[in-house]
């Protein structure tokens, strides 16, 4: 088969084209491929995903394009069904969707400039590079300090501020050796270049805005260490823009759930989270008080039951562990939850866990453990846990709710 003709590489912003089919084959099932002669659809590769859009037949049936991929030159656009007229020969309507297509353009032109700037300031080379459903992702040689990442950041946007032109050039391999430029891998053939004036030149396949300030805004969302270097989230132009629309809403509600200024939220945060601590640390205390005094009350070789509202499972385990320590008898911690009850079952010197694979089976729970402690939850209520529980412990054990 002969190549596919990219009309996409002449001019990114090319939506629609008509062309005819070279090839059609189906898929097991349901769909199937269709080569053109020429096409507007980018295959995906290079780490840019493919576009999506439209094939419109001479009678006016519309085939869905949900993927494009390229193979030994000729591009294939799989679609979601290959009726009987979509044969070699038949003339199509090509439409891509434009807003997915700009998209990705901004994400990757966006990319190619904070990659020329990452490896200008701090020689840091381009070792991956996806444009993903929510963010860009981008991985470095080597690590960059968050004071780096700010200072790069910043230049990238002065870039993008000038709007530059963004050129694609296809030099001989004579000029190509006398062309710095970034590349991730050797090119057999004719090389494409995208240069950016003072910001990067870079082999790359994809498609671009025509000049540096569509891209609108380069934002890094977060950075981690990764494998020797960085693994960077981006967010370019439009879901750049949509982050700081959803940031605002957020920080909307935090400054009215906390009462604060915009610019103290912070501060605000640090204060809650101080007098979230200085509570957790006095009911810890005073729930520590409770257990000992619970525990006074159980008799040696007594069965302990109690039941206590608002305990989370430290809570529940906390207070079965303290009354093992008052008797040798079948300790039981009960707590009230919005789908029934938690539960921790302990003895000191024997197994709970039959006990709690009863508990589980009777009262549609959940949960297990060690032989001398066993913990988790069940849909009855605490006071059908208690009943159960004293049906199998044998003798009448010591019972206090605490309401």
């Amino acid at each position: 088969m002969q190549p596919t003709e990219r009309f996409y590489e002449a001019d990114a912003y090319r939506t629609s084209a008509s062309s005819v089919i070279t090839a059609a084959l189906p898929l097991e099932g349901g769909g199937g491929r269709i080569a053109l002669a020429g096409t507007v659809f980018y295959p995906e590769g290079g780490g840019q995903p493919a576009d999506r859009g439209v094939l419109t037949l001479p009678g006016g049936a519309s085939l869905a394009v949900t993927d494009v991929h390229e193979k030994e030159g000729v591009i294939w656009h799989r679609v979601d069904r290959l009726p009987p007229d979509a044969a070699p020969g038949v003339p199509v309507d090509q439409q891509i969707d434009w807003a997915w297509r700009f998209d990705k353009m901004q994400q990757h032109t966006g990319e190619h400039i904070l990659s020329g700037t990452l490896h200008r300031l701090f020689g840091a080379e381009n070792v991956g590079f996806h444009i993903g459903s929510e963010a860009v992702r981008m991985d470095t040689s080597v690590p960059i300090s968050p004071e780096g990442l700010r200072q790069a950041e910043t230049e990238a946007n002065r870039f993008v501020w000038q709007d530059l032109p963004v050129r694609v050039l296809y030099p001989s391999p004579e000029q190509l050796a006398h062309m710095p430029y970034r590349s991730k891998k050797e090119i057999a053939g004719q090389v494409r270049i995208v240069a950016i004036p003072g910001a990067d030149t870079c082999a790359c396949c994809g498609t671009h805005t025509a000049t540096t300030g569509q891209v609108g805004l380069i934002k890094i969302v977060s950075a981690e260490r990764y494998k020797g270097g960085m693994r960077l989230a981006v967010l370019c132009g439009g879901r750049a823009l949509a982050e700081m629309q959803a940031m605002q809403a957020r920080q909307g509600e935090i400054v009215a759930e906390l009462s604060a200024k915009p610019a103290e939220t912070a501060h605000a945060v640090r204060r809650v989270h101080a007098e979230l601590a200085a509570l957790q640390y006095a009911h810890y205390g005073l729930c520590t008080q409770l257990f000992d005094a619970l525990a006074a009350a159980v008799a040696p070789g007594q069965n302990a039951l109690f039941t206590v509202p608002g305990l989370d499972p430290d809570g529940l385990h906390r207070l079965a562990v303290r009354l093992t320590e008052a008797t040798g008898g079948l300790c039981a911690a009960l707590t009230p939850t919005e789908k029934g009850c938690g539960y921790c079952l302990a003895r000191r010197a024997g197994d709970v866990r039959p006990l709690t694979r009863a508990l589980n089976a009777a009262c549609s729970g959940r949960g297990g453990g060690k032989p001398g402690i066993c913990q988790g939850s069940c849909a009855a209520s605490p006071e059908a846990v208690a009943r159960f529980l004293r049906s199998q412990a044998g003798a009448d054990p010591t019972h206090t709710d605490k309401e």
